[in-house]
C-alpha cells in the first residue's frame, strides 16, 4: 500500500535528522495512526519515532503496540523512559504486558514502578491466571448514597479523568462494599439536589475476582453492558472489567476452539512467529493418537477379510460410508460446542440433544441412503457393472448410509456433553477424533448390514 505524504515525510525527516521538527509533526497524529506508523517501520526508526512522542502520547501509543514490539522498546529504551510509560499505562494494560516477560525482567521493572502503581500491579498479578481479577482495572468512580447529584457530578468533573469509562458509576458504603451501580445518564436527567440513594434501585450485576474469565463472558453476553464491577468475596468493590478486554479473552478462547476443532493442541503464539519443532510438537501428539485410531480401521477390514474376497464390490463403496459417517459426527460435534459455548442449553438438557440427534440422524441417513441407491440403480441402468444382485447391493448402501449417519450424529453429539460432564474441555472432542471413531464403528455397521443382506447370494 502507498505511503500518504505524511508519512513519507517522516521517512525524510528521519533521513535528514530534522528530530524537532518531526517532534512537532507526530503531535498531530492520533494514537491510532502512530501504532500503524511504528509496526510498519524498521526497529532503528521505531525507536527514534517514539522517543519523540510525550509522555501521555506515548503511554497511549504503547498499550497498543504488538507485543514484540513493546519488548523491543523495553530492552532499547531508557529505563526511566519506560518507568514512566509504566507508571501511566492502565493496570490491566500493563499486567497483561508483564505476564508475557521473564520473570527476572518483570521484578525489575516492577520495582521501576511508582509505589501506589506497585501495589496495584502486584494485586492484580496475585489473581489466577484465567481469573476476573487478572482483567479488572481499579480506574473507576465510586460515590456515596448520601451524595447529591451535584456532588457527584462535581467529583466526576475532579477524578473522571483517570476513571476506565464513565457510563457507570459504583455506589459503596463506608466499608467499601458495592451496593449498586448507577448509568450515568440517571445522574445527568436528575435534578442537582436530589440524593443518590433516590435514584438507586440497588439491582446490580457484578463479578467476583476469582471468578474463571469465561463465565464473565457470559454475564457481560446476558447484561449488554460496557463495564461490570468486580468484587471480593465480602462484596467490597476492587475494580472493573471492561467489554474490551472480555471481548480479546473472546477472541483468544475462540482461537484456541478453532485450533482443537482441527486436531491440534492451542498454540499459546501467533502461527508465524511459533518456533517450527514446538509448533511440531503441538501437532503431532493428536496425529499419533488419531493414526493410531486409525489402524482400528485395518484391523476391522482384515476381520471381515472373507466377506471382502466373495463380494469385492463392497471394497467400492468404503470410501463413501467412511466419509458419511464422519462429515455427520463432525457437523453435530461442531453444532453442540458452538450451542455449549453460547449457553443455549444446559448439560441437562443431554436427552433433548439426544432425542433431536437420533430423529435428525434417521432422517439425515435417510436421504444419503436414498441417493446411494439411486446412484447405483442408475449406473446399473447404464452399465451393468454390480451383476445380477444389484438391489441387494443398494439396499446394503442404503441401510448402512441410515445406520452409520445415525451412529455419527449420536457420537458428535454426545461426546462434547460426555467431556463436559467429566470437567473437560468439549473442544477436545475435535472432528479429526469423532471422524476417527465413527470410521471404525462405520466398517463394522457396514458389513455387518451386508452379511445380512447378500447372506445367500454374494455372501
Amino acid at each position: 500500500m502507498p505511503l500518504s505524504p505524511s508519512v513519507e515525510t517522516i521517512t525524510t525527516l528521519i533521513q535528514e535528522g530534522e528530530f524537532f521538527k518531526l517532534k512537532q509533526i507526530l503531535r498531530n497524529f492520533q494514537p491510532a495512526e502512530l501504532v500503524t506508523l511504528i509496526e510498519n517501520e524498521d526497529e532503528r526508526e521505531q525507536l527514534i519515532i517514539f522517543r519523540l512522542l510525550p509522555l501521555s502520547l506515548a503511554t497511549e501509543v504503547f498499550e497498543y503496540l504488538d507485543l514484540d514490539v513493546q519488548r523491543h522498546f523495553l530492552d532499547n529504551l531508557a529505563q526511566d523512559k519506560m518507568a514512566d510509560i509504566l507508571n501511566e499505562m492502565s493496570p490491566d494494560d500493563r499486567t497483561t504486558l508483564l505476564e508475557f516477560l521473564p520473570a527476572n525482567f518483570v521484578a525489575e521493572l516492577i520495582q521501576s514502578l511508582s509505589e501506589p502503581e506497585r501495589k496495584v500491579t502486584l494485586e492484580l498479578l496475585g489473581y489466577p491466571e484465567y481469573s476476573v481479577g487478572r482483567l479488572m482495572t481499579p480506574d473507576y468512580i465510586a460515590i456515596r448514597e448520601n451524595w447529591t447529584v451535584q456532588q457527584v457530578l462535581d467529583y466526576v468533573r475532579q477524578h473522571g479523568g483517570q476513571s476506565e469509562t464513565l457510563n457507570m458509576l459504583y455506589v459503596t458504603d463506608a466499608h467499601g462494599v458495592l451496593t449498586d451501580d448507577i448509568r450515568i445518564r440517571e445522574i445527568l436527567l436528575a435534578s442537582p439536589t436530589v440524593r443518590v440513594r433516590d435514584v438507586m434501585d440497588r439491582r446490580f450485576v457484578q463479578l467476583l475476582a476469582g471468578q474463571d474469565q469465561e463465565d464473565a463472558i457470559d454475564v457481560f453476553r446476558r447484561n449488554d453492558r460496557v463495564a461490570l464491577p468486580v468484587v471480593s468475596d465480602q462484596g467490597i468493590l476492587l475494580g472493573i472489567v471492561t467489554l474490551d478486554d472480555i471481548l480479546s479473552i473472546r477472541e483468544q478462547e475462540d482461537t484456541e476452539d478453532i485450533q482443537k476443532f482441527g486436531g491440534s493442541e492451542a498454540l499459546e503464539e501467533p502461527y508465524l512467529t511459533m518456533p517450527l519443532l514446538r509448533l511440531v510438537q503441538k501437532r503431532a501428539g493428536w496425529l499419533v493418537i488419531l493414526f493410531l485410531g486409525e489402524l482400528l480401521t485395518a484391523s476391522a477390514m482384515q476381520f471381515f477379510e472373507g466377506e471382502l474376497q466373495k463380494a469385492i464390490v463392497l471394497v467400492q463403496f468404503i470410501p463413501l460410508i467412511i466419509s458419511s459417517g464422519g462429515n455427520s459426527g463432525s457437523q453435530a460435534t461442531s453444532l453442540i460446542i458452538r450451542a455449549m459455548a453460547l449457553g443455549e442449553f444446559k448439560l441437562s438438557d443431554w436427552w433433548q440433544v439426544l432425542r433431536r440427534e437420533i430423529v435428525g440422524g434417521l432422517l439425515l441417513g435417510l436421504i444419503l441412503g436414498i441417493v446411494g441407491f439411486s446412484r447405483i440403480a442408475i449406473w446399473q441402468s447404464i452399465t451393468p457393472i454390480y451383476g445380477p444382485h444389484w438391489v441387494l447391493v443398494g439396499l446394503t448402501v442404503g441401510f448402512a448410509l441410515v445406520g452409520i449417519v445415525l451412529w455419527g450424529s449420536l457420537a458428535g453429539s454426545m461426546l462434547p456433553l460426555i467431556l463436559k460432564k467429566l470437567g473437560l474441555d468439549p473442544a477436545t472432542s475435535s472432528a479429526p477424533f469423532v471422524a476417527t471413531l465413527v470410521d471404525v464403528t462405520g466398517l463394522i455397521i457396514y458389513f455387518s448390514v451386508a452379511l445380512l443382506v447378500l447372506r445367500g447370494t454374494l455372501l
